[in-house]
């Protein structure tokens, strides 16, 4: 068999085929670069800091009540809306709750009102239990149930009695003058140029 034809054989691509494949793969990574810095993906990912959560702007509030509350001097939001059994779990949870989080907002179905779903539920239950645990276990007793136990009805979930008390409850923000004005929300991703022109 002649080299040339073999050759010819090989060659899947035109050079025009490979341009536009690099250009559509720049482009979809591109895109996904933006999109992360747009969420500011990075302040997810490296510690704790509460102020990330404040990225979404619906969180406002919630970081408002529980900067003013007695957790926000001791807990940050992760210590208790995340598990701590290993650190996989940890970012698994955190990543799959923050794309869900994106999901919603992008599909403008959040509601107005957040309210923790069942797996949230479950790992604030647990992380209550985890940090109360002298508190739970000897001078009142209810620690030796989990979130499931109390679904089922063996027991009551630590909100039953303390709905208030991680976030001062949304009441706290009319007593609290300029609560939210306290709140270190970010700053504008787009770029000032950026901004000028599209108000043209």
């Amino acid at each position: 068999m002649d080299i040339r034809k073999l050759i010819k054989v090989n060659t899947l691509f035109t050079y025009r085929q490979k341009i536009v494949g690099l250009v559509m793969c720049g482009t979809i990574v591109g895109l996904v670069l933006v999109f992360a810095y747009y969420l500011r993906l990075h302040t997810y990912l490296i510690g704790d800091d509460p102020g990330a959560c404040v990225n979404c702007h619906i969180m406002t509030p919630y970081y408002a009540t529980w900067a003013h509350s007695s957790h926000g001097r001791n807990a940050t939001c992760n210590d208790c809306h995340v598990p701590h059994q290993n650190i996989a779990m940890k970012y698994f949870f955190k990543g799959k709750d923050g794309m869900k989080h994106v999901s919603y907002f992008v599909t403008n179905s959040e509601r107005q009102a957040i309210r923790a779903e069942e797996a949230s539920s479950e790992v604030i239950m647990d992380n209550c239990i985890r940090c109360h645990s002298d508190l739970n276990q000897a001078a009142v007793k209810t620690g030796r149930i989990d979130y499931m136990a109390a679904k089922r009805g063996e027991g009551m979930a630590c909100w039953d009695c303390h709905r208030d008390v991680p976030h001062g409850g949304m009441n706290s923000l009319t007593k609290t003058p300029n609560a939210e004005s306290q709140v270190p929300l970010p700053p504008n991703p787009v770029p000032e140029w950026l901004q000028k022109a599209l108000k043209r």
